[in-house]
């Protein structure tokens, strides 16, 4: 298949590179210096096991209007970047090509990427923006203002084209062109009207043959919230203490905080029909058991880049707030992590 990879950074580096060296035709959308090296050196993957791996892509480009037509589109930017994105793949060519700098670079037309079969694929972290899109009861079709605060990703991303994935794989950008992946290879995926189709079936196929789990699920939010569960505690204190996740499971005081964040939660989460398969303290130790990972908002904070906050934490704050389910530790940690991200960032 021809897939390409919007946002080649970690995440979506490690996803494409190893896509590609299963035989799929990927282009690779990055920027800067790493879109640099790509193009000169190729991408290195050096593995968990130590085995490295250069993946020449098919195409490395900052302009998604040189990329044509592609049967999977996968969205590995964060969050934060959506929106512009989004916005920016409405206008005309020549406004687009004005305003690129506002999307990381990337001069986001989606829209060229299309066949009629293209299927999006969203791999941020954190309630994605459509999260209550296709969704049923009371709640269908509500806004996530923590992550989508204007509608521009709702109003500009084609809803049927959309299919959630739960991303697992610990990964870091070691440097420009180089990645290291630390542990994991498995992507949760799933329609979001929790059907099991064709298409997401052969997606899957692509995913198992690239060497990742890829199962499929019929609950895809339940799997959204399973690894949120965990992120938005870790996170926001690994981003505050610069802590591994070994070390903020193995200190007692951390430990606690987290768990008292993820108990809150647990709370909204079953409030909107979520049913968790294990229990906190397993969901803990399982944490524990990456070991010495700085987390994607650590690595963020340190190199000065705005950080996955708001659909990490404040998105679950916003759904304690519509629940109406007081969030007092997950409310504390929040500010913090703004103060911060405003301190370093502006």
């Amino acid at each position: 298949m021809k897939i390409c990879i919007v946002g080649a950074g970690a995440i979506g580096g490690y996803l494409g590179a190893k896509l590609a060296l299963a035989g799929e035709e990927v282009t690779f959308i990055a920027r800067g210096q790493h879109l640099e090296a790509i193009q000169n050196q190729g991408l290195q993957v050096i593995m968990a096991d130590g085995s490295s791996h250069v993946v020449h892509p098919s195409l490395a480009t900052s302009d998604i209007n040189h990329a044509g037509s592609q049967d999977v589109v996968i969205l590995a930017v964060k969050a934060q970047s959506l929106a512009a994105i989004a916005a920016l793949s409405s206008l005309p060519e020549a406004t687009r090509t004005r305003h690129s700098a506002n999307a990381e670079g990337i001069a986001p037309a989606l829209s060229s990427l299309y066949n009629p079969d293209t299927m999006l694929v969203t791999a941020q972290n954190g309630i994605p923006w459509w999260y209550f899109q296709k969704h049923g009861g009371e709640y269908e079709g509500q806004q996530i203002h923590a992550v989508d605060p204007d509608g521009i990703i709702a109003a500009n991303i084609d809803i049927d084209r959309v299919i959630g994935c739960v991303v697992y794989p610990a990964v870091e950008l070691q440097s420009p062109g180089v990645i290291r992946h630390i542990e994991g290879d498995r992507l949760t995926l799933g329609e979001i009207d929790n059907t099991k189709t064709e298409r997401i079936q052969k997606l899957a196929q692509s995913f198992k043959q690239a060497g990742f789990k890829a199962p499929v699920r019929s609950k895809i939010r339940t799997e959204i919230w399973l690894k949120l569960w965990g992120n938005l505690a870790f996170n926001p204190i690994s981003a505050l203490t610069r802590a591994t996740l070994e070390q903020i499971c193995q200190y007692p005081l951390t430990r606690e905080l987290a768990r008292q964040m993820m108990m809150e939660a647990q709370t909204i989460a079953e409030k909107l029909g979520i049913e968790f398969g294990i229990s906190l303290e397993q969901r803990i130790n399982g944490t524990q058991k990456v070991g010495a990972h700085k987390t994607s908002m650590l690595q963020d904070i340190e190199a000065g880049r705005p950080t996955e906050i708001q659909a990490i934490l404040g998105a679950v704050i916003e759904l304690g707030k519509l629940t109406h389910i007081p969030t007092p530790y997950m409310d504390t940690v929040y500010a913090n992590v703004k103060l911060l991200e405003k301190t370093l960032i502006g």
